[in-house]
């Protein structure tokens, strides 16, 4: 019925139209504003986002056994995914998860809406209704168990503290109020064959950006296999994000923390093999831990990922890739193979 007095409406107006020859001018819809890009590594810069205050980690309720991650999308919105059972890695079964959306009140608080639940985020508490039972949750911090870890004996120190930038090519330090650190668009001068290497790093603030042009970064194996860097907190943990094998592998689980948050990669690497003849006779394997939990375990590489050195017998560096954006490096150390 609806249909059909719309489209006899329509009729009319041409008939008025065509009669009386009048043009109608045509209003435009003016697009959406563009969101202006903040990239931001500075702590001290970064703590006076408002939003910054809400987004994160919220879990802590043993009756309802419920975590929630909520990501910044600027301008006080935010994405929420609630994981029944507890956050990624700590207690989540890797299935049931809900989204919602929340917008940040000016009390600095922020409202939450979703099918079926209503909530609320007020300091360092999240608030969730749903099926008229209420689940209260605190914002928590995590930190992987390997941050930190030292280097064992045998160990070469890619980075440790300033002085060590003279280990790679293009070597720089980032001064910021909390430390001096690596910056991106370098490769290690010692190369390697196998090895174990644990890399911490740290994604900037970026909460108007999305996808591939939020916290783009990357750890090039031999300088050939890319394990992905990106802020991809609150995603689904595919190939081309945090944790993924760039092209070839997606992470287990997504275990990237908020931005701002200190992570680490501990990387078994094992190079592929070569017969006399120069054709790879085996394929490169990895395992690797994002933030103390396993996400690829012995994968393959059937080939060099895009932007990488192609396969070959010898040794390759390490590089931190440069996609413009300010992610930083520190505690990096390789132990090589026997």
């Amino acid at each position: 019925m609806f249909r059909s007095l719309l489209a006899g409406a329509f009729v009319a107006c041409l008939v008025v139209g065509a009669g009386f020859a009048e043009d109608k001018k045509v209003e435009k819809k003016e697009p959406p504003k563009k969101k202006e890009r903040i990239a931001l590594n500075e702590p001290k810069d970064v703590a006076k986002d408002p939003d910054f205050a809400i987004q994160g980690e919220y879990a802590g309720n043993p009756e309802y056994k419920v975590g929630v991650q909520v990501v910044a999308k600027g301008l006080g919105e935010f994405d929420l995914k609630i994981f029944q059972g507890g956050l990624p890695g700590d207690g989540w079964d890797g299935k049931a998860t809900t989204k919602a959306t929340a917008k940040r009140n000016d009390d600095g608080g922020a409202t939450i809406v979703g099918k079926d639940l209503t909530g609320s985020i007020a300091g360092k508490t999240l608030s969730l209704k749903s099926d008229g039972k209420e689940s209260a949750m605190t914002k928590v911090e995590r930190k992987s168990e390997t941050i930190g870890k030292a280097p064992p004996e045998g160990a070469v120190v890619l980075f440790g503290k300033e002085g060590d930038e003279k280990n790679w090519d293009g070597g720089k330090i980032v001064e910021l109020s909390d430390g001096k650190f690596l910056g991106v668009g370098v490769k290690s001068k010692q190369k390697f064959q196998g090895f174990t290497a644990h890399i911490e790093f740290r994604l900037p603030w970026m909460p108007n950006s999305t996808g591939q042009q939020r916290g783009n970064s990357g750890v090039y194996l031999q300088d050939r296999y890319e394990c992905q860097v990106l802020d991809s907190f609150g995603l689904n943990g595919e190939n081309n994000e945090c944790g993924g094998i760039y092209t070839q592998h997606k992470p287990s689980v997504n275990m990237c923390y908020p931005p701002m948050s200190w992570q680490t990669y501990d990387i078994e690497f094992a190079p592929a093999q070569f017969g006399e003849d120069g054709k790879k006779a085996k394929n490169g394997r990895a395992t690797i831990y994002h933030n103390g939990v396993k996400i690829h375990d012995n994968i393959e590489f059937p080939k060099e990922c895009p932007g990488g050195q192609p396969e070959k017998a010898e040794a390759g560096p390490f590089q931190f890739q440069n996609h413009g954006d300010p992610v930083v490096y520190r505690n990096v150390w390789v132990l090589p193979a026997k």
